[in-house]
């Protein structure tokens, strides 16, 4: 076995899969292994894989075909091969390696196998994925900047009638406070000025370790910590945010008020049929607003879901038109194997579902620029992302997050340094992004 062959991930996906990816990458760095991040120079590519909907497996064929075009080494690992593992083993015969989502700790077998000059086939899927988290490992982050993720749990207990997550992730599995208070004092001593709690939902922490829901004590624990500035949370879930973890994001400030809470849709029927939970949403959002002040609230809904009449769309739009979201997206239903909505009659054309998700998206882009207008001449706590040698600064502020969100494009003739928090005046916006100086 050679230790000096280069190894590269190609990560899709989720934030999770992206701390997945870190962890795998720590695992083969502490054996020795060299990593690269260009895979053109590698011997040796992993590729972890998304499997969420059809558009995301895609996307991860597509790499893995590059891959296999290239001549290197394969290994696949994630949501790909935990759902198709034959079907994938004959579709890429030229694959030396497959790991499933649970089992992180056989990529150093996988490498140590892809190594030799004649490797033999290796897979490890467990066939009930159960996700512990390898507390032992030092993750080898590919993205280090001012923000860095923690997952403080995965799995999923919920059976939503579109999502395959539970198949693929197994129960839900948290981590220990300590554990995760740990990590965030590492992080922000490393220079990471905002933390970013993820899992599959994040407002169900604690609720196997603990028999409680925890993440407000898990948020006061991390407040505490002096090294770090901000602390985000995504992936939220509605019937499980109470009035305890409403008090957190209050009382705690170093919790950014904004609330990343997926709502799926708006017609209780709909709802029912998504087997997710019919709650007065309105009546949520009402008090979220009136109990953390100045709060940014992001939700995503699903449009073309089996039996969506023309009148649960019309509920839905007006709904998006009065709740007036600070930040929403919208999918167009995914027919995914496996799952209660896949042999569901009454299924959406193609073209409908389209229809719906840009009617939707051009009101939301309507009510985005009118938000980001309002912020015009006033001033917000913005984190530094990045400043290119020209000078161009682009930040973000508490009401953007990673990625999913818009940025705020800076002027200024100062020197700013990424990681740090500063005030910018905003001078102008368009639907998602905001403009200002220092």
């Amino acid at each position: 076995m050679k230790k000096n062959l280069k190894i590269a991930l190609i990560n899709h996906g989720c934030a999770k899969n992206l701390v997945d990816s870190e962890l795998m990458l720590g695992m083969l760095a502490d054996e020795g292994f060299k990593i690269t991040l260009n895979d053109e120079d590698a011997d040796i590519v992993i590729v972890n894989t998304c499997s969420f909907i059809h558009d995301a497996e895609k996307e991860s064929v597509r790499s893995i075909l590059d891959v296999v075009d290239s001549g290197k080494k394969l290994i696949i690992t994630g949501c790909l091969p935990q759902k198709h593992k034959q079907e994938l083993k004959n579709a890429i015969p030229e694959a030396v390696a497959m790991i499933g989502t649970t089992d992180l700790k056989e990529i150093v077998s996988a490498v140590k196998e892809a190594a030799k000059d004649e490797p033999e086939y290796f897979c490890k899927i467990a066939k009930e994925p159960v996700y512990i988290y390898p507390e032992d490992v030092q993750r080898q982050q590919i993205t280090v900047g001012s923000s860095s993720y923690i997952k403080i749990a995965d799995g999923c207990n919920y059976k939503c009638g579109y999502c395959v997550i539970p198949q693929l992730r197994g129960p839900y599995k948290s981590r220990p406070i300590e554990k995760i208070v740990e990590e965030a004092k590492a992080l922000g001593e490393k220079g990471v000025s905002e933390i970013v709690l993820i899992a599959q939902d994040t407002t169900g922490y604690g609720i196997d370790i603990y028999k409680k829901p925890s993440l407000a004590k898990l948020l006061k624990e991390l407040n505490k910590i002096d090294s770090i500035n901000w602390i985000r949370v995504m992936y939220t879930y509605p019937s499980m945010f109470d009035d305890e973890l409403i008090d957190a994001f209050a009382s705690c400030e170093k919790v950014v008020k904004y609330v990343d809470i997926p709502l799926q849709h708006s017609h209780p029927e709909m709802l029912k049929a998504m087997k997710r939970p019919v709650m007065d949403y309105r009546g949520f959002l009402k008090k979220l607003r009136e109990k953390i002040p100045e709060i940014t609230i992001r939700t995503t809904f699903i449009v073309g879901y089996p039996g969506e009449t023309q009148e649960m769309f019309d509920d839905l739009y007006d709904f998006v038109k009065e709740a007036r979201f600070d930040k929403m997206g919208a999918f167009e239903f995914s027919k995914e194997k496996n799952t209660y909505a896949y042999s569901l009659e009454n299924q959406i054309p193609a073209r409908i579902k389209k229809q719906r998700r840009n009617k939707l998206m051009k009101l939301q882009q309507k009510i985005s620029k009118e938000i980001n207008e309002s912020f015009i001449n006033k001033e917000i706590p913005c984190i530094i992302e990045a400043v290119s040698e020209d000078g161009a600064v682009i930040a973000r502020g508490y009401r953007d997050a990673p990625e999913v969100d818009g940025v705020v494009y800076i002027e200024t003739d100062d020197i700013l340094v990424p990681g740090d928090i500063e005030t910018v005046k905003i001078t102008g916006c368009d639907e998602y992004d905001l403009y200002g100086v220092v």
